[in-house]
């Protein structure tokens, strides 16, 4: 089971974009959008017919279409009656014709927005919009503020009434639909895509609605960010695709949104071509720049590509010392980013030592309840549980989690993944009933709010697979590994077989989705080649692990955690073939180099010294295994207790050799 660093991005960015342009459409704009999703007009879908029925391509029309909207929906089916004379065009502006003027702009601005998943929410948000000191001001945002003007009351606040009116007269022309109960709206794509066609000067709208998106993320409170991101993600992606002009500051917004949603590729690629402006607009020292390369950093962190991540938090800490001051916000957040990196590299100690230092001073200047102070507690948990102080990791955690159960509330995605955690400290003391219960909770309550297909879920499922191997239930195990596999390569879109194998082109293909150097992807894979040692398939384990430990080998070093872990799979794998001289020599090396890293006591390395005590037992080397396993077995029942599973695996092993 595995813990994951709550690496948190800065919250500040900037720059200012050009500004936006925006007037009221002439009368004699061109109709906008036809019906909705179930409710479209027979016009509208004869006209579709009689294409279809001519050319017999079905999935041809809608590319047709879009490159020929206007010729295509002029046309006037001639196989039916007079009643059906009247063209899809014709209907089309009949209905857009009835609207207000602020019906009619509400439905064009809808156009440009992600087809499903269009919510009061988005246009409400944006009204509260802060500006600011590194954002868009005013004046730049005369376009947004015009049409949001369209629903504020007579104090300039919110007014739903009014929203709701406008959205009703658009649906009672069958021109949107609303979902009651997920309160979304919903334009038909066919739809949509002759709109923004139609309208005139569609950059402007592009440029308007991108910049209420990103006006609407700056103004969602920080707690909700990844719930937003969820749902917001698909307008947010439209936008980029569209290449919407909107200010620096909103880009930064967007990129937030892609990191909090699991993008992490598409966020880099974004936050790269902010910072690029930035350094030339504002230069290298500028605060908004810094935070820029902050987030950035995280960004590759969570990409696997720690050692570039290190680069940059090295030069932003250094940097904000000098403007900020050693005990500003912004730099203990760094700083304790820092940390976070440190403990991806395997430098454990010394990102404790960190964690202490940036929790002392985040409880003096921020308080003792601050997000960034609870952050940096449960990250110290994940220092204390790499170097095996089980029991104060555990404690830590079960403090964080009762703190944002009451702040946050129980289902948040920041209160699941402490809950996921605080299960790997229960796994760690071998209490794994307890872990796997947890997990199961957690999973469930994940997939509801964040998708079967987000890297929180996943790693979540990863860990519950990790239980179930724990408490013998290998088969349950495998299964989950291979589900979690699948759906990493799926999150970074890559093509993958239906019935996954794990075989040596498992490996390849995860290469292409995760990229060569994730850590993710080799960490999944030593789970599934553990899973298939259980199950009896120690060859196709040992070569499956013999590649993930030369990988990590040269990815995070010889001495990292992970690879020794690896390193005592494989030796065991080699014990099973029967290879018990190369199980010996693996398992001498993982001893000595975890005495060195962690140290005689920790868990680790007593159990990598009873299996090199088995390694010796199995080579005919009697007295040499049975020494090492009496001191074994005395320092777990100190350590870990006498019921603890490792404990009484090495007691049965210790007796039976007497």
């Amino acid at each position: 089971m595995s813990d994951r660093d709550l690496y948190s991005p800065l919250l500040l960015a900037t720059g200012n974009g050009p500004p936006l342009s925006y007037s009221q459409p002439s009368d004699d704009h061109p109709p906008e959008s036809p019906t909705g999703r179930d409710t479209s007009s027979p016009d509208a879908a004869f006209q579709a017919g009689a294409f279809i029925s001519r050319s017999r391509n079905l999935d041809g029309y809608l590319a047709l279409y879009m490159k020929n909207q206007a010729q295509l929906l002029s046309e006037k089916p001639a196989q039916f009656p007079d009643q059906y004379a009247w063209t899809v065009y014709t209907t089309w502006q009949r209905s857009f014709d009835g609207l207000t003027p602020p019906a009619a702009i509400f439905l064009q601005h809808c156009a440009f927005l992600y087809c499903d998943g269009i919510s009061e929410e988005i246009f409400h948000y944006a009204s509260k919009y802060p500006f600011p000191s590194g954002g868009p001001s005013r004046d730049e945002l005369q376009g947004p503020l015009e049409f949001l003007s369209h629903f504020l009351g007579p104090t300039g606040e919110w007014d739903s009434s009014q929203f709701l009116d406008i959205t009703n007269e658009v649906q009672s022309y069958a021109l949107i639909s609303f979902d009651a109960e997920k309160k979304f709206f919903s334009i038909h794509p066919l739809v949509q895509a002759w709109t923004q066609a139609m309208v005139q000067n569609p950059k402007r709208y592009m440029s308007t609605v991108g910049s209420i998106l990103g006006m609407a993320i700056s103004a969602r409170p920080q707690w909700h960010m990844q719930l937003t991101s969820l749902l917001w993600y698909p307008h947010v992606e439209l936008a980029i695709q569209m290449d919407a002009e909107v200010a620096l500051y909103f880009k930064h917004q967007y990129a937030r949104t892609l990191s909090q949603g699991g993008r992490y590729k598409q966020a880099v690629k974004l936050q790269e071509e902010v910072l690029g402006k930035q350094k030339q607009v504002l230069g290298q020292d500028h605060p908004d720049t810094l935070y820029t390369m902050g987030n950035l950093a995280g960004l590759y962190s969570n990409l696997g590509e720690y050692q570039k991540a290190k680069e940059f938090q090295v030069i932003v800490l250094e940097k904000q010392k000098q403007v900020l001051g050693e005990n500003h916000p912004n730099t203990l957040h760094t700083l304790g980013n820092l940390a976070s990196l440190y403990s991806n590299l395997g430098e454990h100690q010394k990102a404790k030592e960190l964690r202490v230092l940036v929790l002392e001073k985040q409880k003096q200047v921020l308080g003792d309840n601050h997000p960034d102070t609870l952050r940096t507690i449960a990250n110290l948990a994940i220092s204390y549980s790499n170097l095996g102080e089980h029991r104060r990791a555990k404690d830590l955690r079960v403090l964080v989690l009762e703190k944002q159960k009451q702040i946050l509330g129980e289902n948040h995605p920041a209160t699941l993944h402490m809950m996921d955690n605080l299960a790997n400290s229960y796994s760690d003391l071998g209490d794994y009933q307890i872990a796997k219960e947890l997990l199961s909770v957690v999973l469930e309550k994940q997939k509801q709010i964040l998708g079967d297909d987000h890297p929180n879920t996943l790693h979540t499922m990863g860990n519950l697979a990790s239980s179930y191997s724990c408490m013998g239930e290998h088969k349950k195990a495998n299964e989950l590994q291979v589900v979690v596999v699948e759906k990493q390569k799926q999150l970074l879109g890559e093509n993958h077989p239906h019935t996954l194998h794990l075989t040596l082109v498992v490996l390849e293909k995860q290469k292409q989705v995760l990229g060569e150097n994730h850590p993710d992807t080799l960490h999944t894979l030593g789970n599934l080649a553990g899973s298939y040692s259980k199950l009896g398939d120690n060859q196709e384990a040992q070569e499956l692990q013999g590649i993930v430990l030369e990988k990590q080998k040269q990815i995070l070093g010889d001495d990292h955690p992970d690879t020794l872990h690896t390193m005592g799979n494989l030796a065991s794998s080699y014990s099973c073939m029967g290879e018990h001289k190369k199980a010996n020599e693996l398992q001498v090396i993982a001893v000595e180099k975890r005495r060195q890293l962690l140290g005689d006591n920790h868990p680790a390395t007593l159990l990598s010294m009873g299996n090199l005590a088995t390694s010796y037992l199995d080579m005919g080397e009697d007295q040499k295994g049975k020494e090492l396993l009496g001191i074994v077995v005395e320092k777990q029942k100190q350590l870990l207790g006498d019921n603890h599973p490792h404990t009484l695996r090495t007691m049965t092993l210790y007796n039976k050799r007497k």
